[in-house]
């Protein structure tokens, strides 16, 4: 089977764009986002604010194989080809931004409103869960009567739960899956990464390797033989070195977008498998828990029958305001425990905005490097074909 993540690099980027999508397709979809630990974001944002080291894209960053095939494919790359500077390094973009788009559409929140709905209506009847029937005449009637209500919120409340159970085992399954996907998805952005970063490297080697030879013949053979085609010349390969240099940009930006991509996947990742966990607490924790305290509840109340006959009316009213005092306690503090829980922390939110504000930053000052550049080699053109004219004018005198 062929390594998947493994970079390649080509000069025909119609052939692989086929893959790639079917790549893309059998992307995962990703899980809704949930805060992991505020300090750790916090720690994270503070760290960010501190000035750091630029990363340099050069064949540092590669290994000996991954060398030799970038200075093998440099050797490759015609820069007087528009159609080859127009497609360079275009199927690997096309990945980073169909997988781009691929995950963006996917990542949405999850239906948890049915589990939210149950949980709810579990609160409300674990609260009213044995409570006194007010209907009825006579001690004993209305103790009879409580009995079977109590038997059918016993009946109802375990129904509740095993649905609830059930959702949740659901939720569960999908979550390990999407964990599972996650795992593919870092891979296959990783690869394209990597493409991205060979491609660029050997792009700048390239270029490099023209301007010092066959740019500077050119520029030489102008200046001494003073002729305009020689000279048109000359200008043509400036202007397509200026070509594929801006390619070579635009190929920076989609892989900062893939740079980005890995961390925002970890990040859903880890978010899900936070769920997970805690979907495994409820089911091996909680829900038994509510088994436990119902059975209980109704055993309690079989007890206090067996002993209402025989004792005083003021002993079984002050049981009854006890134990509906403690059930009260319990259904309050339940209550009071899920109505405080948060679904997203502020940090997560802040982490986010501070995120997205870096990145538009960096892009920003990336498009004016680019563009004082452009505008320096503008200078120097004007310069150039002043120096021109001024040749041509001597060569007439």
């Amino acid at each position: 089977m062929a390594d998947t993540t493994m970079p390649s690099l080509t000069l025909e980027p119609e052939k692989e764009e086929a893959a790639a999508a079917a790549a893309v397709a059998q992307a995962p979809e990703p899980a809704p986002v949930l805060s992991l630990d505020p300090n750790s974001e916090a720690m994270l944002s503070a760290a960010q604010k501190k000035e750091v080291e630029p990363v340099v894209v050069d064949d540092s960053m590669l290994t000996e194989d991954e060398k030799r095939q970038v200075d093998e494919f440099s050797k490759k790359i015609d820069i007087t080809d528009s159609n080859l500077v127009l497609q360079y390094g275009s199927a690997a973009q096309k990945s980073v931004s169909s997988f781009s788009e691929s995950a963006l559409g996917k990542v949405r929140t999850k239906d948890l409103g049915a589990v939210g709905q149950d949980l709810t209506e579990l609160v409300v009847e674990l609260k009213g869960f044995g409570e006194e029937d007010k209907k009825g005449f006579g001690l004993f009637k209305k103790t009879r009567s409580k009995l079977e209500v109590m038997k059918t919120q016993y009946a109802k409340a375990e129904t509740n739960v095993e649905k609830i159970a059930q959702n949740l085992e659901n939720h569960q399954i999908v979550l390990m899956k999407d964990i599972a996907m996650f795992d593919q998805m870092y891979e296959l952005n990783l690869k394209y990464y990597k493409e991205l970063t060979m491609y660029i490297i050997a792009g700048k080697k390239r270029l490099a390797e023209v301007r010092a030879t066959t740019l500077e013949e050119l520029r030489k053979k102008a200046e001494s033989t003073g002729k305009a085609e020689d000279a048109q010349a000359y200008n043509d390969m400036v202007q397509m070195c200026e070509r594929f240099e801006k390619k070579l940009h635009d190929l920076e930006l989609t892989r900062i977008i893939s740079v980005q991509m890995g961390p925002q996947i970890r990040l859903l990742q880890n978010n899900d498998t936070l769920m997970v966990e805690k979907i495994q607490s409820s089911l091996v924790n909680t829900i038994p828990l509510w088994k436990s305290q119902m059975v209980l509840s109704l055993g309690l109340e079989h007890s206090r029958q067996a002993t209402a006959a025989q004792a005083a009316v003021t002993e079984t009213t002050n049981e009854l305001l006890k134990k509906n005092a403690d059930m009260l306690k319990m259904g309050t503090i339940a209550t009071a425990r899920e109505a405080e829980r948060s679904i997203v922390d502020i940090e997560t939110l802040q982490h986010t905005n501070e995120q997205l504000i870096s990145t538009l930053d960096e892009v920003l000052n990336i498009q004016r490097d680019g563009a004082a550049k452009r505008r320096a080699a503008e200078v120097e053109l004007g310069r150039i074909e002043g120096e021109l004219k001024q040749k041509l004018m001597e060569l007439h005198r």
